[in-house]
């Protein structure tokens, strides 16, 4: 059973990222403060629901959430500062997006830094414990598929329709075969060491 409020504020926003692994796209952050006596059957961490149902419940979120935003932050920003810090960035940008602005904010994970005095905790793996991180997880994460598919458009021979960026098999051979995108981020590791890519 998700917990709808970690503190005492009744402006609690909960915050959460998607696609910190990939080694294309974005980085996609959301924030969401939820109304304090909400509850939405088959809400939970984004990873732990099918897709079909994540797509039913954004709008369900959207209509409830007191307020919402999203944030992408390019590969070009994840090569310059890093992807922990590109991922604490776009919840930040995407708290300070809401309206109104949050009395208190509670973060999935472990890192985050301070933001204009807003009091702030992280809790590991709460996308799973609370609801409004929850409802943040699956923003961020239909959000940026939403993305993956309209750039698959772009680049096809990479699949991204299917694999979203992340390092699966079939999007590395593709690397290997068509080189890195202007949406892949340089800093990572596109290929293992023993396919190399010649630049």
């Amino acid at each position: 059973m998700l917990l709808n409020y970690y503190s005492d504020f009744s402006l609690e926003c909960g915050t959460d990222e998607a696609g910190r692994g990939c080694l294309a796209g974005p980085v996609t952050a959301a924030a969401v403060i939820l109304p304090e006596h909400f509850s939405l059957d088959y809400l939970n961490d984004s990873k732990q629901i099918s897709e079909k149902t994540r797509k039913q419940l954004k709008p369900l979120i959207e209509d409830k959430a007191v307020s919402f935003a999203v944030t992408h932050l390019e590969p070009s920003v994840i090569d310059n500062i890093n992807i922990l810090n590109a991922s604490i960035k776009a919840m930040q940008e995407s708290i300070l997006k809401l309206n109104p602005l949050p009395e208190y904010i509670i973060v999935d994970g472990n890192r985050f830094k301070p933001l204009n005095q807003i009091p702030y905790t992280t809790i590991v793996k709460g996308d799973s414990k609370y609801l409004s991180i929850a409802a943040a997880s699956v923003l961020a994460k239909t959000y940026r598929d939403e993305y993956m598919d309209k750039i698959h458009e772009e680049f096809p021979m990479y699949n991204w329709k299917k694999n979203k960026g992340y390092p699966t098999i079939e999007h590395r051979e593709a690397i290997k075969k068509y080189g890195p995108t202007k949406y892949h981020r340089i800093s990572f590791r596109l290929l293992p060491e023993q396919l190399k890519l010649e630049f």
